[in-house]
This record gives C-alpha cells, structure tokens and sequence, in this order.
C-alpha cells in the first residue's frame, strides 16, 4: 500500500537542512543592510522580535504535524478543522506565498551573476531576454532535481546547504575582525525607535529570512518518525537560523568604514551597497571575500529556490487533495513518490511570477512574499484551539505546553506581521483574498456541508475587513488617522475576537480523511487515533 504513496525516506538531518537551508537564501544577502536603515542598531532587537514569533507560530504546527503528518499540512489543517471556503481561501495564499518565492530566489541569482555575466541584466538590475532565459532555465533544473525521488531530492539539498553554512560563517568571523563599536550608535532613518523595528520585520525580510521552518510541515509524509522528528527539525532550523543572522547583522554593522557610515548613514548605504557583503567586502579589499560571496550570493538563493519549487508542489498536491484543484494534482507517482502533475503546475507559476515587471527585482516582493506566507500560517493557532476542543482524544506526539495562552498568542503575533507589512501591500493582498472567499462562497461546491463550511468561514471574512480597514487608517503606510500605539491595539483586539470566533465556530467533527496517498503508513489506522470522540 505504502508503494503508491509518498515515500518516507526524509531523517531528522534532512527535515532540519531543510528548514535552515531555505533560510539561509537570499535572505542573508539583503536583509541585514535593509534592516539597518529602518531599525540601525535596534535591529537585534528585530531579529529576536522576528525569532520568537516564528517560533511560536512553528510550535504550533509542531503539535499539528506531529499529530496529523501530511504533505502541504498548512493548507490541509484550515481544511480538517473549517471546512472547504478556508480551506480554499487558505491555499490562495499558500499558492501566492510558494511559488512567488521560488521565483524571488532565481531573481537573486541571476542578480549577483551580473557581477560574471553582465548580458543578463540593464543597468537597472532588471532582466534581459537572456535573463529570462536563464531564470527560467534554473527553475527548469529545480523542476529536474525534484523529479526523479525525494531522496535525490534530500541528497542534493543536504550538499547546497553544506556549503551553504560555510560562507556566512566565515564572512561573520572576517568582518568581525573589521568591528567598529561607534557605528551601532548612529540613528536610523526616521521615524526608528519601535516603529523602525516592527516595520523592518516584513519590510526589511527579517521574517521572510525566519520563514523556512515551515519546510519540515510540508514534507512531514514523507519523514521518518514524523512525530518526533518534525518539531525537532522545527526548532532546529528556527535556533541555528536566529544565531547565523544575528552574528552576520552585528558583523556587517561594525564592519562598514566609518567615513562611508557618517557620509550616507544607514539608509543611505542602499545606494552605496547594492550587494551589501560583496561590496562591503570590496571597500575593506577583502577579494578573496568577494569572490567568495558572490560564488554563494549564486548557490544560496539556487538552494532555497529549488527547496520552495518542491513546497510549492506539496501545496497544490494538498490543494487537490482537498478537492479545490484538478485531480491529476493530487496524484503521486508511484516508482519516485513526487507528486509530479503538482511539480509541473509549479513550475509554470513559478515562471509567471518572474515575468511582470514590478517582481523584477529581488526586493519588489518581499513584503508581499511574506505577508501572504504569513495569511497562510495564521489559521494554524485555531485550528489547534479547534482540534483541543473536538479532538482530545487525539495522539499529539508534542504537546504545546500552555496552549490556551500561547494559541492565542501565535494569532496575535501573525496578525501583527499582517499589519506592519503596511497598506502597500495590504491593500493587494487582502482584496485578493476576500474575493477568494466571496467567489467560493458564491460559486462553490454546493454540497451537504455547504451550509455549515459558510457558517464555519464568516470568522474570516471578517478577520479580512478589519486588516483591510486597520492597514488603511494606520500608521505604517496608511492614512494616519488611527494613530500608534492605538492601530496597533485595535489589531490586537480584532485578532482576539477572530481568535475565540474562528474557535468557537470550528466543525464540531472535523473531517480529517485517513488518505492512501499522503498518509504515512503507521500512520493510516486514523480511527485508532480518535476513539475518544
């Protein structure tokens, strides 16, 4: 039976590389010189900020994943405990969130190869006809890399990720020899203080850089002993990945000559270091750094794109799973275990998102990557709240220890997230949801459920208005009229009543199906797991 299935051969090596080697991307490349200029030297406070909030958002989904292993788990688990408008609404975003990913990380790299291969970039940085080419060319080859197993699949990524390690770290130990303590005291662009933290987390990609984690959820079927090595490649990848980029922020701040400091201050750097470590670097005539940073500035982002290409994959596998894609989708292969008709609808978006030109470059979308990762993973502290309520019975192999406080919590911190990316984005994103919710409540399967899936999703159609409303009267990019800390507060508020709302109107059983084709095989006796109800 296992045969026709995913296949388990991911160990806790694997799930945690995999983790941290979609963290350690493009991420390390930019966000510290971008961080700087909103938050200066509070940006270690950003980067703790931005850790312990995906931290608690990943020991949520730990106690999930553990308890109920499947491919594409965020788009599945709003499904089991919602319905299908959340279900559906939820994997919108996951849709946007990993396939535009995937494309953001080619942009890098054909990015910093301009530095060997100027015919593949204007002066602008954006893409030539043979930049295209080339982007769609490494997408092709991470389409390639997944095909064939996911043990191949884990080998290579093992090998990227390795060096991967190598360079950042010997750029810390380098730059540190360079530290200046006096730069830490020069000021941020206005306004700074708080604000320059909070907005530096979407704006500046300290989260987007936090936001690998998610990988060990996403292959959870096809690990080994999910349920111990799922939430320990979590918190694996989230702590080694808070470590790396704090030393390399800290390193990079102390590092910039001082006279190059005092005459652009830390906004201004972005003009002066387009690729901040190679060119820093360079001012310190440290060739042997460049060279070497811009061997990884091409393998890092290559690495990390090719993981997402495979997430995205997972996701429209659980997408079809969920019965709101085309079958073919939700099909695997069985000789390889890859869901191959979902790698292939990957590839293609994966490609569309490098071809507008607003997503050129590579900071044109972080803020909307990460937003739209965010609205993915905000769902997951209800549904546990949801699973606690209707489901004690359930095995939960990890247990999230004060789970009425720090559920809750979890919410709080991704509806946070959602705000400070700004109305900039807010202003894309959530209509693009709220249509989503509204055209399948319109248009939808209208089945049996149907009238307890609307009564089980109007939670989040509200939850979409008050971002929506908030984000335009705000602070952080909005009209200003609700001003901070008081936005800030009635996010806080409006997340709370969608909290207890999104609970509280929870299937009273949910619906979680035991699938032949995502299940791991000591996992499939499901019925053993909910005798309790």
């Amino acid at each position: 039976m296992a045969s026709s299935g995913l296949k388990q051969k991911l160990g806790l090596v694997d799930l945690s590389l995999l983790g941290i080697g979609s963290m350690i991307g493009s991420g390390w490349l930019y966000a510290a010189l971008n961080s700087s200029g909103y938050a200066g030297s509070n940006t270690g406070w950003a980067w703790v900020l931005g850790a312990v909030i995906v931290l608690l958002i990943g020991l949520v989904y730990a106690e999930l994943s553990s308890a109920i292993p499947r491919a594409g788990g965020f788009v599945r688990y709003p499904n089991y405990s919602h319905g299908n408008i959340v279900g559906f609404v939820i994997g919108v975003s996951s849709l946007l969130a990993y396939t535009s990913t995937a494309g953001v990380e080619v942009e890098a790299v054909r990015q910093y190869a301009l530095y060997w291969w100027p015919a593949l970039g204007h002066s602008d940085g954006s893409p030539t006809g043979l930049g295209f080419a080339v982007q769609i060319g490494l997408l092709v080859a991470f389409f390639l890399l997944n095909y064939w197993s996911v043990s191949f699949f884990g080998r290579v990524n093992t090998i990227i990720t390795t060096f991967k390690f190598i360079v950042p770290l010997l750029t810390i130990i380098t730059l540190l020899l360079y530290f200046h303590a006096p730069n830490l005291s020069v000021p941020p662009a206005p306004p700074g203080g708080a604000h320059g933290v909070f907005s530096s987390l979407t704006g500046a990609g300290i989260v987007f850089a936090y936001l690998g984690f998610r990988q060990a959820v996403d292959f959870a079927s096809e690990a080994k002993n999910p349920q111990r090595n799922v939430p320990l490649a979590i918190g694996i990848a989230i702590v080694v990945s808070f470590v790396i980029y704090l030393a390399l922020q800290y390193a990079f701040m102390g590092a910039v000559p001082t006279d190059v400091l005092n005459q652009h201050g830390w906004a201004g750097l972005k003009q002066v270091f387009q690729s901040p470590y190679a060119d820093l670097a360079r001012s310190l005539g440290l060739t042997w750094l460049i060279n070497l940073i811009l061997i990884d500035a091409v393998i890092s982002p290559a690495g990390t794109g090719n993981i997402y290409l495979a997430g995205a994959a997972r996701v429209l596998f659980a997408w079809a799973r969920n019965g709101h894609l085309f079958k073919v989708f939700g099909k695997v292969d069985a000789k390889s275990g890859v869901p191959r008709g979902a790698l292939w609808l990957s590839l293609l978006l994966a490609i569309v998102w490098t071809l507008p030109s607003e997503f050129q470059v590579w900071g044109g979308l972080i803020g909307a990557v990460t937003s739209a990762t965010v609205f993915t993973y905000m769902p997951g502290p209800i549904t546990l709240g949801a699973f606690r309520n209707h489901l004690p019975g359930l095995k939960r192999p990890f247990h999230l220890p004060v789970a009425a406080v720090l559920s809750p919590l979890a919410f709080v911190a991704s509806t946070l997230l959602i705000y400070w990316s700004g109305w900039s984005v807010n202003e894309i994103l959530v209509p693009i949801l709220m249509v989503a919710w509204i055209g399948y409540a319109i248009f939808g399967k209208k089945n049996n459920e149907f009238q307890q899936d609307l009564h089980c999703a109007w939670w989040l159609l509200a939850y979409y208005i008050a971002i929506l409303v908030i984000s335009m009267l705000g602070s952080y990019g909005g009209s200003g009229i609700i001003s901070s800390p008081l936005d800030m507060i009635l996010t806080i508020v409006a997340a709370l009543v969608c909290y207890f709302w999104g609970v509280k109107a929870s299937l009273p059983k949910p619906d979680i199906s035991d699938d032949e084709e995502d299940t791991p095989t000591s996992d499939r006796s499901l019925s053993k797991k909910y005798a309790a109800n």
